[in-house]
């Protein structure tokens, strides 16, 4: 039966617009973004098929192009779309950490972190730069690979924070077997930029490793 002749409290465009987003499921809010199904089956059907493959939302918002144009209703113009829909999400959060936002929200900084970190397939070294307000100058991704002495350079964290004058850094990377625990490895080569970066009087605020449900800070462990 079509989603047109459900009843109204049960189709996901009434239910959204009547008891708001948080109330929908996630083959729900997929459908929505689906918008039609396929021969045989509604766009709700075909969202539940789509999360059933992919084991949930997570795995099948992270799905390259051929996993996902391989599902029959799911082409390369819907691709496009979905990838268009996570960045405007991933630049959302971002926009709340713009140039200039104090960075006085523990929580903020989480939420960004983990939009733009934990969907690497492999491990990504960050840097927040801030100045002596702590407020933010900008993001870089630096580093990819493993968290060690031979893939992080202190060095080149040292150009980094000079080029933006920062006054305060905090780093960030990415666990993706989604274990946010820190690692030994993780707290050497904290030790190792935290004394570099004081040489040229920058401070370094935390370190937040991000997992998949988590996001652990050095700071609030006292690895500082």
């Amino acid at each position: 039966m079509p989603i047109t002749d459900w009843p109204a409290a049960e189709r996901p465009r009434e239910k959204l617009l009547n008891q708001g987003p948080a109330s929908l499921s996630d083959a729900e809010l997929l459908a929505i973004f689906l918008r039609t199904g396929v021969n045989g089956k509604t766009a709700v059907d075909l969202a539940r098929e789509l999360l059933a493959t992919h084991d949930g939302l997570r795995p099948l918002l992270e799905a390259d192009r051929a996993a996902l144009c391989a599902v029959s209703g799911f082409g390369g113009a819907k691709y496009v779309q979905l990838q268009a829909a996570l960045e405007l999400g991933r630049r959302y959060l971002e926009s709340a950490l713009k140039r200039d936002a104090v960075l006085n929200s523990p929580d903020r900084t989480r939420a960004f972190l983990k939009a733009r970190l934990r969907h690497h397939g492999r491990e990504i070294f960050a840097c927040l730069f801030l100045d002596n307000r702590h407020r933010v100058i900008g993001f870089e991704e630096l580093f990819g690979g493993t968290i060690d002495g031979a893939s992080v350079h202190p060095r080149e964290v040292v150009k980094r924070a000079l080029h933006h004058n920062a006054a305060a850094l905090i780093f960030a990377h990415n666990h993706p077997s989604g274990v946010a625990e820190p690692s030994h490895a993780d707290r050497a080569i904290t030790i190792r930029l935290r004394d570099a970066l004081a040489l040229v009087d920058v401070r370094v605020l935390d370190h937040f490793v991000v997992g998949d449900s988590e996001v652990v800070s050095f700071a609030e462990r006292g690895l500082l």
